[in-house]
């Protein structure tokens, strides 16, 4: 492939870098401190933190000064200085030490105003009249804030309650959350709370767990350990229940939304209408086949309509709410897979069709209610909506087209379903667009690039760059670094590519035979592999690869970026199909002639963790050596929403169950296993681990058990390097 050829030279590239850098001067080899989050002397690519929009203004903010940016020659003018914000903010009684000025929002084009966000409260300053426009303050405990810049409304929560301009809205008991993250920050949900466009009213979550079963965590930390349980509804049991309340900010009153019986059904992806007077969700039944687009009147919560219908044998998975167009509220962008790839459609609230189903090209079944219309197209498919150019009527979007290991920038006009590519280049992009949607601020990485910023004139044919703003250096320079490869190779099916990324020592040697380590995740929702740095090669690969190992990724089938059917093509059975494609990888390194087949480890955490487990029972005669983190070991064990969607339930599914317990295959372990769990996981909770350490004990086989107290699903801070440290000395003693 030409695309293979490409990396191979790119990959070529960066290896005589290397060793051109290794024979000019004395290097070192770069330390977990130096690779890993946590680490004393952490290296990350230098950033500009807090670049903004001012309408289509770009304006920098840093730690001392604010200053806006020209965008026809890039001289920076200054605009405030830390000392000048500090004295307006004491001269105007807010005692509030304000380390920098990266944290500053300018969110009023054409007004001199500012807000300043801190964890006691929001302020809006007026710089040139030095006053204070309006502050909104916050008790200590205060989590979840949401400031609306149009009313200068704030909500935020305390502990489990809602609260709204400093006044309690909700009195709840305990096992009753208001105003947070619900359904387990599945389907896109992160949030609790929100606004309205012009900030009148306020729509919010309002979880009623207090029929979920309690997980029993325990806190050490006390003499006595203390009980910390967390609601944690497991695969088939019994599951919370969401209601979504509106409240009138000047009336004082709240209403919810008549959704009727909660119980077993997702409300998801809320957004309201421009005129604020309804508001629209996508709404899942628990099996996670049907999906509803609804509108709701936002006065009395009564139901208007159910405008789209979208079904699927499979999962039906919304991750992303309607978007209405900036010059026509009649419209909007609704995404969804039902073509096989996640592309833009637009639906006009204004014209109706005669409700008929249809069967999509991605194998499921959709009702239409809205006459709608294809926007973009291809096995390819949209990441990310970035905005709209109002004038020009188009949208600026991310997507994959050019390749799944990349994401590049594009705009379709709504109109005529023109298509243009804004930008081309290798790597992955993100951007920040203007609010005219003329300019957008693009922030990306390549394999041989930290970070760059450039900001692009968006109105022609392709991408005009205006200014460059930053070429980060490689924050590893000057360090001993390995040789990076990536390629594919076809999936256990036979014809799907599957990539992989390969790092060697960079003083490697063709006729020596190197062991080596498979780092997997493998499960949905995450890919390991992209064009930015280094092909995204982790700080651990680096600095194994440096010790003498070989380091393997291949993103197999069930994994991010792929569209439906290779993502769902582990439905029902969680980590076979992946296994299988991962044993392809194995085979492919036993085919490298400097892999020293009898020494071939593997390490993965979570659903990596699950991989780790699964790979050394299932192929004990390939896999010496495995370090399994947090892993899931019983899909019955894990959440409802997640576990459901692509295992269905234990009793709908109980074959599907057994065949990926992997209890059930702990007398085949014949290497040497490490499973590491946190005491605290409130996300894979410890009973997978313990329960496989039961099972293995009962097969009379031996795995190695290492528990981190005090963190949650993952392990973070200093811990972060003993983690690794320990991960390490295992491979070193054992493979």
């Amino acid at each position: 492939m030409i695309q293979n050829a490409i990396k191979k030279v790119a990959s070529l590239l960066i290896a005589v870098t290397t060793m051109g850098n290794l024979m000019a001067q004395e290097l070192k080899m770069p330390t977990l401190d130096d690779l890993l989050p946590g680490g004393e002397t952490y290296r990350y690519a230098e950033n500009i933190y807090g670049l903004q929009w001012w309408g289509d203004v770009l304006v920098k903010p840093d730690i001392d000064r604010i200053v806006s940016v020209d965008l026809k020659n890039g001289k920076e003018t200054e605009m405030l200085t830390l000392e000048q914000v500090s004295a307006m903010l004491s001269k105007n009684g807010i005692n509030v030490n304000l380390p920098s000025l990266q944290s500053v929002k300018m969110l009023w084009p054409g007004k001199t105003q500012m807000l300043i966000p801190t964890r006691t409260g929001y302020y809006v300053l007026d710089w040139k009249s030095q006053t204070l426009v309006a502050k909104q303050e916050m008790p200590r405990g205060a989590a979840n804030a949401d400031f609306n810049s149009e009313s200068g409304n704030l909500a935020y929560t305390i502990k489990n309650n809602l609260f709204v301009n400093g006044k309690q809205l909700t009195d709840e008991p305990n096992g009753i959350v208001v105003g947070q993250s619900v359904h387990r920050n599945e389907f896109g949900i992160s949030k609790g709370i929100f606004w309205s466009p012009q900030g009148n009213l306020l729509a919010f979550y309002r979880m009623d767990e207090s029929m979920v079963t309690e997980y029993p965590l325990v806190d050490i930390d006390a003499r006595v350990g203390e009980l910390t349980p967390v609601r944690y509804p497991m695969a088939g049991m019994t599951s919370h229940k969401v209601t979504v309340g509106v409240y009138n900010v000047k009336a004082g009153t709240t209403v919810f939304l008549d959704a009727g019986d909660p119980t077993d059904r997702y409300f998801t992806n809320i957004t309201w209408s421009p005129d604020e007077k309804s508001i629209w969700l996508i709404e899942l039944n628990r099996d996670q086949n049907h999906a509803k687009l609804c509108q709701y009147n936002a006065e009395n919560g009564k139901l208007i309509g159910v405008f789209y219908e979208e079904q699927h044998p499979k999962y039906v998975e919304p991750q992303q709410p309607i978007q209405f167009l900036p010059w026509d509220d009649t419209k909007f962008i609704y995404q969804s897979q039902r073509s096989g790839y996640n592309h833009l459609y637009l639906m006009d609230t204004q014209t109706k069709v005669y409700p008929e189903k249809h069967t999509s090209d991605g194998g499921g079944q959709y009702i239409e209610s809205l006459q709608t219309k294809q926007l973009t197209n291809g096995n390819w498919l949209v990441q990310d909506i970035l905005g709209f150019n109002t004038a020009k009527k188009e949208i600026i979007y991310a997507s994959t087209e050019i390749s799944p290991l990349q994401t590049n920038l594009y705009k379709v006009n709504v109109k005529t379903g023109a298509k243009t590519a804004i930008n081309t280049e290798e790597g992955m992009h993100r951007a920040q667009l203007s609010a005219s949607g003329t300019h957008l601020i693009d922030i990306y990485a390549t394999p041989t690039e930290a970070r760059k910023i450039d900001v692009y004139d968006t109105t022609g044919k392709g991408l005009a760059k205006a200014i460059h703003l930053l070429t980060a250096e490689d924050p590893l320079k000057g360090f001993i670094l390995p040789q990076i490869e990536t390629g594919t190779i076809k999936a256990a099916d036979g014809k799907t590519d599957l990539y992989y990324r390969i790092c060697k020592p960079a003083d490697f040697d063709p006729n020596k035979k190197y062991p080596a380590i498979v780092y997997v995740y493998g499960g949905p929702h995450a890919q390991m592999i992209h064009n930015g740095l280094r092909y995204d090669a982790r700080g651990w690969d680096l600095y194994m690869a440096n010790k003498g190992y070989i380091m393997f990724t291949l993103d197999n089938r069930g994994s991010d970026n792929r569209g439906f059917e290779f993502e769902s093509a582990t439905f029902r059975h969680l980590g076979v199909e992946e296994s299988k494609d991962q044993v392809k990888g194995v085979e492919f390194l036993k085919s490298l002639p400097y892999i020293d087949a009898n020494r071939i480890g593997v390490h993965g955490w979570s659903f990596g963790g699950h991989m780790t487990t699964s790979l050394m029972l299932r192929y004990p005669a390939l896999y010496k050596v495995g370090v399994a983190g947090g892993p899931v070991i019983d899909w019955s064990f894990y959440e409802v929403m997640y576990g459901e969607r692509y295992m269905d339930t234990p009793q709908s599914n109980p074959e599907g169950y057994k065949e990926t317990n992997l209890r059930n295959l702990a007398g085949n372990l014949k290497g040497h296993l490490l499973m590491i769990h946190d005491y605290q996981d409130d996300t894979c909770v410890p009973q997978h681990t313990l329960s496989f350490i039961k099972a293995c004990v009962d097969a009379r086989t031996y795995p190695d058990l290492f528990i981190y107290p005090g963190h949650p699903h993952n392990v973070s801070g200093r811990d972060r390097i003993h983690l690794h440290e320990k991960i390490t000395r295992y491979f070193e003693d054992n493979l």
